[in-house]
């Protein structure tokens, strides 16, 4: 062999090598979406089903990111540091451990009540977002229509309890085991899941939740939501709901 195939054969293997070794840590990070995936702990930051910049009628790219890679990866990195301290929050479904929040030891209670809280409301809350245009319909259209008085009726009625929760928390529409939906609200990171109720859906008037775009107009927010409302989702939850199957 000569010296320059030599020289060849050696470029083409050093370039194969470092095109595998890039393809393995493409691929790694691809599969490993969180710093918990890597540590073996046990709550993890679930991806977003839909690219950042997919909800644009109602949410920029940069609040999404902010929102999901900084504030609820924050909750999920301090559920893992409070399941050092006490693993049994990590033990039993999440909505459980929140129904029974005085079972969770008192040096760790205020931290698992407001991150567990967070972490289950926002992974409820891009999950239902998303839609593809489909409207209400079904057994969840006629249970609006019974319980809240129709669509319109429900949005007016949804975005005025948002408009009045008095610094952060949610706006909720919660569902029984029988199928009856109610509007509710909660303060801060609370959820409806801590009086053993299930969430249907709802929506995050904390400001980080809007205030790029919106700065102080929560109502314009609040209104600009339902373009992005993932209906076929919340037909889903719905009849999970009534069969018992909704967790959070």
């Amino acid at each position: 062999m000569t010296a320059l195939t030599r020289r060849n054969l050696l470029t083409v293997t050093a370039a194969a090598t470092t095109v595998v070794a890039s393809t393995r840590i493409s691929l790694a990070q691809q599969h490993d979406n969180s710093k918990s995936a890597v540590d073996g702990a046990p709550f993890l930051l679930p991806a977003l089903p839909y690219a950042t910049n997919a909800l644009e009628k109602a949410i920029d790219a940069q609040t999404m990111e902010l929102h999901h890679g900084k504030h609820h990866a924050a909750y999920v990195n301090n559920l893992n540091e409070a399941a050092k301290m006490a693993p049994q929050i990590a033990e039993h479904p999440m909505e459980h451990v929140l129904a029974k929040l005085n079972d969770v030891p008192e040096n760790v209670r205020t931290t698992v009540r407001n991150n567990l809280g967070g972490h289950v409301n926002h992974s409820m809350y891009w999950q239902i977002m998303g839609g593809d245009g489909a409207k209400a319909g079904g057994e969840l259209l006629a249970a609006i229509d019974r319980d809240l008085g129709g669509i319109e009726k429900l949005q007016t009625d949804f975005n005025a309890a948002g408009g009045r929760v008095f610094g952060s928390g949610w706006v909720f529409v919660t569902v029984s085991a029988d199928g009856k939906l109610a509007i509710e609200v909660r303060p801060n990171q609370d959820t409806p899941l801590m009086d053993g109720k299930r969430v249907l859906f709802g929506n995050d008037v904390w400001e980080h939740s809007y205030y790029l775009r919106y700065q102080n107009r929560r109502a314009d927010y609040l209104k600009a939501w339902w373009n992005i409302v993932n209906w076929s989702k919340l037909s889903e939850r719905y009849e999970s709901a009534k069969k018992g199957t909704l967790t959070i």
